[in-house]
């Protein structure tokens, strides 16, 4: 199932996108009266019958609105956590590679000569997002006031369905509810700037619509391999990034393992994949200026799409 979440005659409802792609069966309208459709993570908590439940109303829709009469919203809007992981060598090598763009260094690096810490490839390395700056596909983002560079990730990353703590790898892929398209929006002099203290990012990403999830959630059992994904990036219609989820060193049944050591995660915690290979401003030494227009495109888990505008 492709879930979503969405405003319509200004209530906020969740339902599914049907197969013409142009209809969404309406969850919310359709059963009222039952607790597991009056949001998404209602529907995660409520588990196996629940999601039964929804799949009927995708067969056999009852109410049944436009795709273009509805607002789109995050899938999630306010997830339980976010955590964002960088599970990909090439974004690191390349990302710090072009350090010297902010006065680190001299002059650009080689990829292959960048040092990369022994930590890095034992576990999976991550920070924890702002749940409350998630914003959905078509909404604006607001450029930071205090930022002047201003730049965008490919990701894509999970929702869990079922929580635990001291998670077994054989077990973790059962812990996945769905996918969804991550764009953690970056203040790139800010984050350089800030994390030459040793510690971050902050106002490098914690800013009111910085992280930009869906533009749904597709189950899991709809995704048979979640690393074999295209990835691509393009900025008012050019093409700027283009990678493959295949390139993971940490896969997210890894971070599963890792991040629930002695640590109990619970259902509708996020966690991002970090960006891909090339998937960035950072790594090609370009980025974004007002007005520009942001989509990501992740293969089978749609278009993620935003501009970037400047605060009133």
């Amino acid at each position: 199932m492709k879930l979503l979440t969405f405003e319509h005659n200004g209530s906020r409802h969740i339902g599914a996108l049907l197969a013409d792609s142009g209809t969404i069966s309406d969850f919310t309208a359709s059963e009222p009266s039952a607790p597991y459709f009056r949001d998404m993570l209602s529907l995660i908590d409520a588990g196996a019958d629940a999601s039964a439940e929804a799949r009927d109303l995708v067969e056999r829709p009852k109410v049944c609105l436009s795709y273009s009469s509805v607002r789109l919203l995050a899938p999630v809007p306010e997830p339980r956590q976010m955590r964002d992981f960088l599970c990909f060598e090439k974004h690191l090598r390349q990302a710090r590679a072009n350090r010297y763009l902010f006065g680190i260094g001299d002059k650009a690096m080689d990829p292959a000569n960048v040092e990369v810490p022994a930590i890095w490839y034992e576990q999976p390395i991550y920070y924890k997002c702002n749940r409350f700056s998630v914003i959905g596909s078509d909404q604006d983002v607001r450029w930071p006031r205090y930022c002047k560079i201003f730049d965008y990730e490919l990701e894509f990353g999970i929702f869990l369905g079922g929580g635990g703590k001291n998670i077994p790898r054989d077990d973790a892929h059962k812990h996945i509810f769905g996918y969804c398209i991550f764009n953690d929006f970056s203040a790139r002099d800010a984050q350089m700037r800030e994390m030459q203290g040793q510690l971050g990012p902050a106002k490098g990403k914690d800013f009111d619509t910085g992280n930009v999830l869906g533009p749904w959630l597709v189950t899991a059992d709809e995704i048979a391999d979640p690393y074999s994904l295209g990835m691509i990036a393009r900025v008012n219609g050019d093409e700027w990034s283009r990678g493959n989820s295949a390139e993971m060193n940490h896969k997210f049944e890894d971070i599963l393992v890792h991040a629930s050591s002695e640590e109990t995660l619970h259902p509708g915690e996020f966690f991002g994949s970090g960006t891909v290979g090339n998937g960035c401003g950072l790594e090609l030494g370009r980025f974004l200026k007002p007005g520009d227009l942001v989509e990501l495109e992740v293969e089978r888990l749609g278009v993620l799409r935003n501009r970037v505008v400047t605060n009133p």
